[in-house]
């Protein structure tokens, strides 16, 4: 892999080769990750200091774009290293705070523009979305809090960023699917499903208006579960909104009840959005998920190792 910085000097200087290395996708939050290390060289330091963005290249092709928000440089025995860490663009989203506003019928573009544009992302895809009301960004919102809200209260989705480092403002469609049986040479698969914080009731309370709104989980329910959060959102409200917050609250706490992590040699096989179809019998998984996070590594002593976080769609 090649690790490319990019200064605030606008130089670009393709690191060393590397000695181990770590990509993390998400698309969305918590954001994208990377950690990559080199033998550090004297002519390096200029460079190190006004790192600004990162690109991770693996033949050819742009695996992730980033920025920069940490590096260290260490003298051990057996040499001086760099190591530089940083996140996705969505962090400058998270990074940044939003003023206080109200939006009447605003459209995904006019929230792209005031939320997005100012800090250096690109747009691939957004949906053709109004609000058909009254939108409200609440002071110590995130840029990326205002941006997602609106996207899951109008649209009923929630915005992601490719490996390119776009913003992809769009219903998810499925990507490529990779098929994995067991005669796949698997590292490990581990099953898990966790029950806790799972909501049965998401109520969510227009405080101005004195209205509610109450969104169940039939399936939590069905299974004796009793777990209730109760949501107050700013005054005017319209119905749909408070819905699809219920809506939301509920998705949410449903989103790490069953995962299934598989680790497989090689790297860069699938992305967040994509599919792997499972045939594993011995462990009764005859399903197909959608990959929700990928951890991408690399060491001299372990090889290339990809690692799955898959989660039912």
């Amino acid at each position: 892999m090649i690790g490319r910085i990019f200064t605030a000097d606008h130089h670009v200087y393709d690191l060393p080769k590397p000695l181990s290395w770590t990509v993390r996708h998400t698309g969305s939050v918590p954001c994208d990750s990377y950690t990559i290390t080199v033998l550090y060289q004297r002519e390096m330091a200029p460079v190190l200091k006004m790192a600004a963005g990162f690109a991770a290249i693996e033949n050819g092709q742009t695996v992730l774009r980033g920025i920069v928000d940490s590096y260290t440089i260490e003298l051990e025995e057996g040499g001086t290293f760099a190591t530089l860490t940083g996140r996705g663009y969505a962090a400058r989203l998270l990074d940044n705070e939003s003023r206080p506003l109200t939006y009447q019928d605003a459209t995904l573009a006019e929230i792209i523009q005031s939320h997005v544009t100012p800090y250096g992302i690109q747009c691939a895809e957004a949906a053709s979305i109004r609000a058909g009301g009254v939108y409200t960004v609440a002071a110590g919102s995130s840029q990326w809090k205002a941006l997602e809200g609106f996207c899951r209260t109008f649209g009923g989705f929630s915005p992601r960023f490719d490996r390119w480092g776009r913003l992809l403002a769009v219903p998810e469609t499925p990507g490529s699917c990779l098929r994995i049986s067991e005669g796949d040479p698997i590292l490990s698969c581990t099953v898990e499903e966790d029950y806790y914080g799972v909501l049965t009731e998401a109520l969510v309370i227009d405080k101005k208006r004195n209205v509610s709104y109450s969104v169940k989980n039939q399936d939590m329910i069905a299974k004796g579960g009793q777990c209730r959060h109760v949501i107050y959102t700013p005054g005017s409200s319209t119905w749909d909104a408070m819905r699809y917050t219920g809506e939301y609250q509920i998705q949410q706490s449903k989103q790490d009840q069953k995962a299934v992590v598989l680790t497989l040699p090689g790297s860069f096989l699938a992305f967040p959005g994509d599919r792997v179809a499972l045939d594993l019998r011995e462990m009764d998984l005859q399903q197909t998920f959608r990959v929700a996070e990928v951890e991408n590594r690399f060491s001299a002593g372990e090889g290339a190792v990809l690692e799955l976080t898959l989660k039912e769609e």
